[in-house]
This record gives structure tokens, sequence and C-alpha cells, in this order.
């Protein structure tokens, strides 16, 4: 199912998991899915795995166990920063064996120690090389989008241009990076709007659940910590568990704002922990 016929007149809610580790077996994540499908999430985003940190496990052969095994739709991460067009159009045709037909397009992170290839300077490209490169309407396409601007862009009314060039070359919705500021996403909503972007775009939601991984995380991508959330992570610094617990809370209590003020959906970040999406999704549910 193609995932932009999800959100006709509807707030959709979905998750996202990640492949496992090459130290990690890989019935973890098999577990992780099963628990997962309880839950009714309308899909599942898997984020890139180069050919399977764990044989069997790429990022294609596990959206085809979301599907197959669960009935779930899934989308396949893309980032093409390390992509070639000949290793693109190999896994398009790894997405057509396995029936993956929704992708996120993304340009993907910079790592100074592996140098990027030149074919795919952006999404945008990537985007672009895909819809040429398939039959019509073969592969849903979804972008990510970014309510504080892209930590690359000079500033967000920049980014929003560029964002608008990926909706252009084929984009059908948006999944946004995490925030925790809903101020900051309904601005965002705003500006998009003004500039002609029309798509649906998911609110992507990550909880804090330990002070060291949001740090790394918002220092990668450019969110900030509003201050409230600082002080409850100053407050539990040396408490886990409060930090765990506070931390889910604001992630409900951002849903439960975002849905309030008619958000297209929302992506739930679930670092592959059932628990938290469980903890989360009932209380949202209720």
């Amino acid at each position: 199912m193609k995932a932009a016929a999800l959100f006709h007149n509807r707030s959709v809610y979905s998750f996202e998991v990640f492949p496992p580790k090459p130290d990690v077996p890989i019935e973890r994540i098999f577990e992780t899915l099963a628990a997962l499908r309880d839950l009714s999430p309308d899909f599942i985003s898997v984020t890139y795995g180069a050919g399977g940190s764990v044989p069997g496990a790429s990022t294609a052969e596990i959206c085809r166990t979301i599907q197959e095994t669960h009935g779930i739709p899934s989308i396949a991460h893309l980032p093409c920063i390390n992509e070639t067009k000949e290793s693109v159009l190999e896994k398009l045709k790894q997405f057509r064996a396995l029936g993956v037909e929704n992708i996120l397009a993304l340009r993907g992170d910079r790592n100074p120690a592996v140098p990027p290839q030149t074919d795919f300077a952006y999404a945008t490209d990537l985007i672009t090389f895909i819809r040429e490169n398939s039959a019509a309407d073969e592969f849903d396409i979804a972008a990510a989008c970014y309510p504080e601007g892209h930590p690359e862009a000079p500033d967000l009314d920049t980014d929003i241009l560029h964002l608008k060039e990926k909706v252009g070359a084929g984009a059908s919705h948006l999944i946004s990076q995490l925030f925790y500021s809903n101020r900051d996403f309904y601005r965002f909503r705003e500006k998009i709007a003004a500039a002609g972007i029309f798509v649906p775009v998911e609110a992507g939601i990550m909880p804090v659940t330990s002070k060291k991984s949001i740090e790394r995380m918002v220092s990668l991508c450019g969110a900030s910590i509003p201050k409230r959330l600082a002080k409850l992570m100053a407050r539990y610094a040396n408490d886990p568990a409060s930090l765990k617990a506070a931390g889910l809370e604001y992630a409900i209590e951002q849903i439960t704002d975002l849905r309030e003020h008619g958000v297209d959906g929302i992506h739930l970040y679930t670092m592959n922990n059932p628990d938290v999406a469980r903890y989360i999704t009932e209380a949202v549910s209720e």
C-alpha cells in the first residue's frame, strides 16, 4: 500500500525502527516488530542498513517482513550521499523484488571519514532520479523536513525553498526531524503553507529516555531544547529512571497537543524499544 494514501482525511500514526547492529542477534528485530504490530501503526519506516548489518536484515528485507508477516505498510529509508546512480538502480531492483513500494528519500549525514559520492548532492536529485527510473506511481516517495531548518541551511526560509524543490520533484508527503517545541512546528507549518507546500507533514517525535542520547541527537540534527525540557534534564541528570519517566510524559504532552492542532500525523522514533512505544501509544490512545 502506498503510504500517501493513508493521509486522506485522517491523522496518521507511524513508527521508525532500525536494522540490528552486527553484534545484535537478528531475532531481536523480529521480536521488536512483533511487539510493535500489536500497537497497530499505520506504517513502519526502516532506517538504512548497508547491505544488512546482519545477514538477512537489510532495510528492504525488514520492510518485506513488516509487510508480509505483520500486514503493515513499510517505508525504506534511502540516503544518497554515498550512493552512485548504479547502486541506486540496484536498490530499486531489490525493492521491486521484495515488494517495497514506499521510499524515504534522504541525502544522509556527512561522514568526515567517508568521502561522499558525487552523483547525488541533495535528496531532490535522488527523488528526481527515482521518478525518472521507475514506472509512473511505482514508488511512493516521502522526504524529510526540518521544523527548525536543516543544520547546514543558512536560515529556515532558505531551507523551505529547498523543501519546495523536493516536493516539486515528486515527494508526496514529509516526515519531520525530531523537535521539542511544538511552537516551532506550528511556525514551520505556517511557513511552508505560505511557500505553497501543501503535502501532508508528519511530526517526528523522539522521546527523551536518556540525557546522553538526546544531547547527541540534537547536536547532529540541529534541534533545540526548550527551557522546560532543559530544566527536566538538569533536575534528573543523576536519576536516569526519573528522567525517562519525565521524558515519556513530555512526549505524550507533545503528541496530545499536536493532535489537538490538527497534525497530519505522528511519526514516533521508537529506538527499537517497543516498551517505550507501547507506553506512549496507550497513553495517547486514551
